[in-house]
C-alpha cells in the first residue's frame, strides 16, 4: 500500500495481548471481537498471546502462542514450576519477579514478543499492543515498527485503590510491589505515538495519570456482541433478583460497596437477593463480610459462567448493577443494557458517559456510597414502569452506539493515520 492512501489494500496487523482469555477480563473480549471484525474488513490479523489464550476465529485470524510459565492459572495460582519447566532466561526472570511479590506478565510477554517479531518485520505493517505496554514495545518502535497501543483505563487507578484498601503496612507494601509494573507502563504509554482508549473520561485520565498527551490519544468505544447479549422474552423474571458481573474481586469493582448496599436493601425488600457472576479471590474478605451482615442466603457467587448462561441470568433478573468505583468503559454495563435489563450503575469514571442519563437509560448512584446505591436499587425494584422505560431506552442506546463493526472501522482509521505518518 503506497503512502496508505487511495484504494486501501489489506493491512498486516500483529495484534498483541499478554493474556487473552475472553473470560478473564476486557482484554480478551477486545481481542476476540476486534480481531474478527478487522479480518471481516479484509485485513490479515495475527494475534500474539500468552496464557490464558484467546478464543478467536481461527478460520480468519492466526494465533501465535507465546507460552509463559502460566504462574497464575486458575487451578494453581502463584505456583512453583518444576525445574524442567525452566527453558529460557525469560522463564527464570518471570518466576523471580513473581517470587519477589511482583506481577511479571506484561514485562515477560514483551520479552517473548520481541524475540518472535524481531525477524518478521517484512511480514507486518504495524503492531497493535493491547495494554501490555512493555519496554519491548518501545524497542520494537525504535526499530521502525509503527505501533499503536490500546489502554482501556489507566492502571494507576487500580493501584491507588488497591493501596487505599489494603489493611496494614505489609498489605500496602504488597500492593505496591504487585503493581511495580505500572511505572514501566506509564513511561511506555507516554512515549507511544498513538494510544486508543474507550471513552473521553479514560482519555482525560490517561493525560492526568499516565502523561499521554491528548494529541496522541483517540477515543474508540468498544462494542458488544448483540447476537449473544440480547433480550430473551420467554424467561420469567424472579422478583427481587439482582445480578452483577465482576471480572475480578478487587476494590476497583466495588463489590464490597454493593454487599453493604444489599444489607440496606433487605431491610425494605426482605426477598431481595444478589447473584455475583464470578468468584471471590482466595484471600477475599467478601464472604466473611456477607456472613457478618447475615446475607449468606441472599448473596451468592455463580463462579465463571458461559456467555449464554450470563444472558439467561440477566434475563431472570429485575435489575443489573455495576457498582464500580471507577471504569474506563464497562463492558458489563453495556452487555446488561444489550440484554434489555434495567441497570443501576455508579458515576465512577466513564460510566455516566457510557450508560447515559440518570432515569432515562440508567439509574446512577454515587460511586463508593452504599446508602445511595441502595436507594437507587430500591428505586428500580419499586417501579415496574421505570424498569421498562430504562431497559427500552438503554437497549436503543447500545444498538446505536456500541457495535464491534464500528469499533473496527474506527480502529482501522487510526491504523491508516499512523501509517501515513510513517510514509
Amino acid at each position: 500500500m503506497t503512502g496508505y492512501s487511495g484504494e486501501m489494500k489489506p493491512l498486516r496487523i500483529a495484534f498483541c495481548v499478554y493474556r487473552g482469555n475472553p473470560y478473564s477480563g476486557g482484554q480478551g473480549v477486545y481481542t476476540k471481537y476486534l480481531s474478527h471484525e478487522l479480518a471481516r474488513r479484509g485485513h490479515h490479523v495475527e494475534v500474539f498471546s500468552g496464557q490464558p489464550y484467546p478464543d478467536i476465529d481461527l478460520a480468519s485470524v492466526r494465533l501465535t502462542k507465546l507460552p509463559s510459565l502460566d504462574l497464575y492459572r486458575d487451578e494453581d495460582p502463584f505456583r512453583v514450576p518444576r525445574l524442567g519447566e525452566f527453558g529460557s532466561l525469560e522463564d527464570i526472570l518471570e518466576f523471580a519477579i513473581m517470587a519477589s511479590g511482583g506481577f511479571p506478565e506484561p514485562r515477560s510477554f514483551g520479552w517473548r514478543l520481541e524475540k518472535s517479531l524481531d525477524s518478521r518485520r517484512d511480514e507486518f505493517d504495524l503492531i497493535h499492543d493491547n495494554q501490555s505496554l512493555s519496554w519491548s514495545i518501545l524497542r520494537l518502535a525504535s526499530k521502525g515498527w509503527p505501533v499503536i497501543g490500546s489502554i482501556h483505563h489507566p492502571i494507576t487507578v487500580d493501584r491507588e485503590l488497591a493501596i487505599k484498601h489494603a489493611r496494614g503496612l505489609k498489605a500496602k507494601f504488597g500492593a505496591l510491589r504487585w503493581y511495580g509494573f505500572v511505572k514501566m507502563q506509564t513511561e511506555v504509554a507516554s512515549r507511544l505515538e498513538r494510544v486508543l482508549t474507550v471513552s473521553e473520561a479514560s482519555r482525560n485520565d490517561l493525560l492526568t495519570h499516565m502523561k499521554v498527551e491528548l494529541d496522541r490519544s483517540r477515543v474508540v468505544p468498544i462494542g458488544v456482541d448483540t447476537s449473544v447479549f440480547r433480550p430473551i422474552s420467554e424467561i420469567v423474571k424472579e422478583p427481587g433478583l439482582i445480578v452483577t458481573t465482576a471480572s475480578a474481586d478487587v476494590p476497583l469493582k466495588g463489590l464490597h460497596v454493593l454487599v453493604e448496599a444489599m444489607a440496606e436493601v433487605r431491610t425494605v425488600r426482605p426477598a431481595a437477593r444478589l447473584i455475583i457472576i464470578g468468584s471471590p479471590n482466595r484471600d477475599s474478605k467478601l464472604p466473611a463480610r456477607v456472613a457478618e451482615l447475615g446475607l449468606e442466603n441472599h448473596v451468592s457467587f455463580a463462579g465463571v459462567v458461559s456467555q449464554e448462561e450470563m444472558v439467561r441470568l440477566y434475563g431472570r433478573a429485575e435489575l443489573a448493577v455495576v457498582p464500580s468505583l471507577y471504569e474506563g468503559f464497562s463492558l458489563p454495563a453495556v452487555e446488561a443494557m444489550a440484554c434489555g435489563i434495567p441497570l443501576v450503575a455508579t458515576d465512577g469514571g466513564a460510566l455516566p458517559e457510557v450508560t447515559g442519563a440518570d432515569g432515562e437509560t440508567v439509574l446512577l448512584a454515587r460511586a463508593g456510597d452504599p446508602m445511595n446505591l441502595a436507594k437507587k436499587i430500591l428505586e428500580g425494584l419499586d417501579s415496574a414502569m421505570l424498569r421498562e422505560v430504562i431497559a427500552k431506552n438503554a437497549l436503543e442506546r447500545v444498538m446505536s452506539r456500541f457495535t464491534w463493526r464500528e469499533t473496527a472501522r474506527m480502529t482501522e482509521q487510526n491504523y491508516l493515520e499512523v501509517l501515513a505518518a510513517h510514509g
